[in-house]
Formats: C-alpha cells, sequence, structure tokens
C-alpha cells in the first residue's frame, strides 16, 4: 500500500517491485530518488539542458506507462542510466534537430587490460572524485561520460560498454586517454592519476 510504503528504508529493487504493483508513491520516490543524477549524467552525454529534461521525463513517463512489462536484466540504476541515453539520442535528432555524439572508432591502445585493473581502494577513489570534480569540465564530453559512470557512478567496465553501446575495450582507451588528459591539464593530481595510468598500463 501506497501509505504502508517507508521509501526511506526501500531498496531500489523494492521500490521498483511495488511500482508493479502500481504503487505511485514508490514511482514518486523513484523520480526523487534518481532524477539529480540522471541530470547530472545526461548533462554529460549532450550539453543541452531542455533536451536532457525532456528525456529524463520521457524516460519516467515510459517506466509508468510500461511498468507491467518492464523487466529488469540488472540494477535499477543500469536500467534507467542506459535507457537515458537512449532516449537523448532519440529525442535530440526527432525533436530538437540536436546530433549528439556518435560512439568514437575503436582506436587500440597496445597494452590489453582487464577490469580488474582499474580497481582502487574505497580511500584512493573517494580523494580522486573530490580532486576530479574541477578538472573534469575541461575534458572532451565523451571522456566526461565515461569518467563519471566509472568514478561518479561506480559502473563495471562492461556495464559502462552497454550503456554506451561500444565495446569495453573502448571504454578502457577512452579512460586511460581520459585520465592522461586530465594529469596534462591538472598537474596537482599527477600521484593519484599516475597509480591509475599504471593500473591501465
Amino acid at each position: 500500500m501506497a501509505g504502508d510504503l517507508h521509501s526511506e528504508w526501500q531498496s531500489d529493487e523494492q521500490l521498483w517491485s511495488a511500482l508493479k504493483r502500481d504503487d505511485q508513491a514508490a514511482f514518486a520516490e523513484l523520480y526523487q530518488r534518481f532524477y539529480a543524477i540522471l541530470y547530472s549524467y545526461g548533462y554529460k552525454v549532450a550539453d543541452h539542458t531542455t533536451l536532457v529534461e525532456d528525456a529524463i521525463q520521457d524516460l519516467f513517463v515510459d517506466v509508468w506507462r510500461m511498468r507491467h512489462s518492464i523487466a529488469l536484466a540488472q540494477s535499477v540504476k543500469f536500467y534507467l542510466f542506459r535507457s537515458l541515453r537512449r532516449k537523448i539520442h532519440l529525442l535530440g535528432k526527432k525533436e530538437h534537430g540536436f546530433e549528439t555524439e556518435l560512439p568514437e572508432s575503436d582506436h587500440t591502445i597496445s597494452s590489453d587490460y582487464s577490469a580488474e585493473q582499474i580497481l582502487i581502494s574505497q580511500e584512493q577513489q573517494s580523494e580522486l572524485i573530490d580532486r576530479l570534480t574541477q578538472a573534469l569540465t575541461k575534458l572532451p564530453q565523451r571522456q566526461q561520460e565515461v569518467i563519471t559512470l566509472r568514478f561518479y557512478q561506480s559502473f563495471r567496465h562492461e556495464e559502462i560498454a552497454q550503456i554506451m553501446g561500444i565495446t569495453e575495450k573502448s571504454v578502457r582507451n577512452t579512460l586511460h586517454k581520459a585520465l592522461s588528459h586530465l594529469r596534462e591539464q591538472a598537474p596537482y593530481l599527477a600521484p593519484l592519476l599516475g597509480f591509475l595510468l599504471w593500473c591501465l598500463s
């Protein structure tokens, strides 16, 4: 029942289950819980405020309309991020005449590396995120997106590849280039970025 819903105690998946039972309070809580991070991510995909806002609204309209038929393969967060990216590209072309960036070609880096090589301790990752905030805005849009998904939203390489519609190798290459650019643009980040680049090499 909507009146019995203690939203602050509900996991995303519990809210999703309640949504599928026509619980409007659960739907409202999901919207409130995800709007800010979806908007922040969407703005990395397309630097176009109206487009991102429209895409989020359309996404949640679709979620409510199709609530009985949507099956989640992974997490609620993963579903919403991937769906928003697709929605932005669709609306960008259809309604706004705005071409969002298409997947870049798969440039190879000499080394082949595994997803585990990017893992760093919670303390190091937290420090990196704090200090990346300002420098991040100077990166190309696509590199901002990969950094956001990896370090701010903690998606794995394979999840980022599915969200962005590119290969895992492209994800790693783009991440490597982003970290290299950040090290050049922000020398004060060199110790942390040097560690990450070493992990990727």
